[in-house]
Formats: structure tokens, sequence, C-alpha cells
């Protein structure tokens, strides 16, 4: 890899991905993007979706990147709910602003625009009766957690309770109490490493310290009912059944989790590079879903990881890979870039399929494996899918 001077977001794609830089752009709308009103799209599930959010300090652990402060996260809280409540909003305005600079997408919309993405959760609603497997989620590099709200959300509707975690210092922006918005710390320190062996050093700490953050938050969710907790709801959840997902990073932190946490039953990798490697050993069994792009997450292409990985990988085990997908096909940014007509040439699938593939899998994942449901989708490929390939080499 030839070095040279990189923005957070560029230095991420380069590294996981070996993409260019600024990836291009082109519209098919008539409307101008700053004229567009986003959604998230509507969840297909039984339940109204409900949200929290949960600011979490571990005061054990100084934070790698600022250490002079404690572990800080943010957790938006998803759950299965009934009707009631008002609408949640996406993000901060804050928040918006550093994402659309740190994507170099501020000249196209305005940040007012993207925190006024309509969601489907409700704020202060009832929750649904029961017990819920939680799942627990973490968003790329660079990237507020709000980016995987479409996952969340439809996780919730199928009734999952879902902690949305960010972490700080490692977004273009993440608002915490107080006022106080937090920026990419990390992103400088990784950029400032004097190798890219030293790079991608500083990312696998930094998947093992989320790995850590991840156990954290369901330590403080499950607490036992002498402790008093750190959410109203904690009754929902169902503490024997526990799964982790993410995208890029956070997908690689949903692999290490597993590997240091035996609560977490079940994983899944979108799209991220393996930076802290799946133990030789494995994971004891325990099934991992790895969900990536057909041009970089192919055997043999250029992400060594993958293959490395997967010969580890000792449980239930599905490899799938969709055509015409880019690193942010698992996320929101391409749902919402499709309602404003834009796509990115080297990545052609919609946005509504980005998103209906993304749901359909990871859905299917956790329904068999923490609801105990058989799912033909996970068995083989589909006539309603055609993009996605089961890999097996």
């Amino acid at each position: 890899m030839i070095r040279t001077r990189r923005t957070p977001a560029a230095l991420l794609l380069a590294l996981a991905l070996a993409l260019p830089a600024s990836p291009a752009v082109a519209s098919t709308s008539s409307t101008g993007p700053s004229d567009v009103r986003f959604a998230i799209p509507r969840p297909t599930g039984q339940y109204v979706v409900g949200r929290d959010t949960l600011h979490l300090v571990d005061t054990g652990r100084r934070d790698p990147w600022v250490p002079t402060a404690a572990r800080e996260l943010m957790v938006s809280m998803y759950y299965p709910a009934r009707a009631g409540g008002s609408a949640a909003p996406y993000m901060t305005v804050d928040e918006a602003r550093a994402l659309l600079e740190g994507q170099r997408l501020d000249t196209v919309f305005k940040a007012e625009q993207l925190a006024g993405v309509s969601t489907n959760a409700r704020l202060g609603a009832r929750p649904a009766g029961g017990r819920h497997p939680l799942v627990v989620l973490s968003p790329g590099f660079t990237l507020n957690r709000a980016t995987l709200t479409t996952l969340a959300e439809e996780l919730a509707s199928k009734g999952y309770v879902v902690a949305l975690v960010d972490h700080a210092y490692e977004s273009f922006g993440t608002t915490f109490p107080g006022g106080r918005t937090l920026t990419c710390v990390a992103c400088e320190t990784v950029e400032s490493a004097p190798s890219d062996e030293a790079e991608k050093e500083l990312l696998a700490k930094a998947a093992l310290n989320r790995a850590a953050d991840l156990s954290f938050v369901i330590d403080r969710l499950t607490r036992s009912a002498r402790s008093v907790p750190v959410w109203k709801h904690s009754q929902l959840i169902d503490p024997g059944r526990v799964g982790a997902a993410g995208h890029s990073l956070g997908g690689n932190a949903a692999a290490r989790v597993m590997a240091t946490d035996r609560r977490v039953r079940a994983g899944v990798n979108l799209d991220g590079s393996f930076f802290a490697p799946v133990p030789a050993a494995g994971l004891g069994g325990r099934p991992f879903l790895m969900l990536g792009t057909e041009a970089q997450h192919v055997p043999g292409s250029a992400d060594a990881t993958w293959s490395r990985d997967w010969r580890r990988l000792d449980g239930w085990k599905r490899w799938l890979t969709v055509a015409g997908s880019g690193h942010f096909t698992f996320i929101d940014l391409p749902i919402l870039g499709g309602q404003a007509g834009i796509t990115d040439p080297a990545a052609p699938l919609s946005g509504k399929r980005s998103g209906e593939i993304t749901t359909a899998y990871v859905g299917a994942f956790f329904d068999q494996h923490l609801h105990g449901e058989q799912q033909p989708l996970l068995d083989g490929p589909s006539a309603a899918n055609p993009e996605v390939t089961f890999q097996n080499p």
C-alpha cells in the first residue's frame, strides 16, 4: 500500500477495502438533494418500536484515545412496544453536521436535513410484554450509531431488544450529555501512525476495546434484580439470549466480544476486516454470519482476513456476498441517498435493495439462533435475492 495523506473516512476505506478515497456519486433525481425529506423504511415486524437513550460511563476503564477520561458510551435502546409515544429524532444537528463534513457531503445536504430524517421509533412508548433476546450493535469506525437505525428498528419490530452503541471519540461526532459533541480523536491517532502496519495494529486495539464496551453494556443491562437497573425496561431482556452485530470495525468487535464473553451466543460481521483476529481456537462452536461486498470479500480477494478467520469459525457459519454492493450498503446511508436519487456508480445496488437484503439476512440469522426458528433463507441461494451468493471456500 502506498501511504498518502488521507481524511479519516478515506483512511478506513483504504485500509479495510482498498477503495478510492472519494467514491463518485451520480444523481438521478429531478429535484435537488437538499429538497428531499428522508425517512427510515417502515419495519416489517409485528411490534411498534420504542426507543430510549442511555449514557453509560465505565469508571473502571480509561478511554484509549483520551486517557484522562473514563470510557463513555451513548446507547440507543430499541424495544418491542405498544402504541404510544412521540417520534424519536434521528440524530442531533451537531452529529449530522460532523458526519456530512466527514463524508464530504456538507455541500450536498444540510445538517438539519440529515438530523430530521423521519424514524419509526417512538419515545416513551409502552413496552410490549414478555422477555426478548438482546442484540448489541456497533457502528463502523468514524460513523455515528444512527447509521444503523434501519437494522435496529427492524430487529426491535420483530421482538428483539437492541442496544445500539456509540463509542466515545470514534465517530466524526457524537453528542453526549451536557451539550458535548465529541469528535473523532481516534481518526487523528490512526491517521498519524507511522506505517500501515501501525495503523492496522491501532484498529485491532480499537476492535478489542469495543468488545470490552459491548460486554460492559451487557453487564449493565442484565444486572440482577437486587441491583438498580440502568434501563427502566430491563425486565424485557432475556439474558440467556444475547447476540452481537456490527458494521465494519463494529463487525470485528462482534466477533471479538464472542471470543471473550460466553454470554454472546451469535454474531454478525457486516463487511468488516478482522483487524483483531478470531482466535485460532474458534468461538466455542457458536454461530457466526459474514455478510459483505462481492468486490472485496469473495474468497481470494483483497481482504485476506475473511479467508483466515472463516477457517477458524468452528460452529454454524455462513459467508455471504452481495453483488453491486459497497462498504456502506449495510447501513442507512445508501438507503437515504437512494431517496435523493443518488447512487455510487462503483456500488450500483439500490438503496432500497441494500436495506432489504441487510435486514432480511441479519434478521433471519438472529431468528434462527436466538429465537430458535429455522430459516430456509440461510440454507442456500434464494430466487428472491439473486444478488446474494453463498461462498464456501
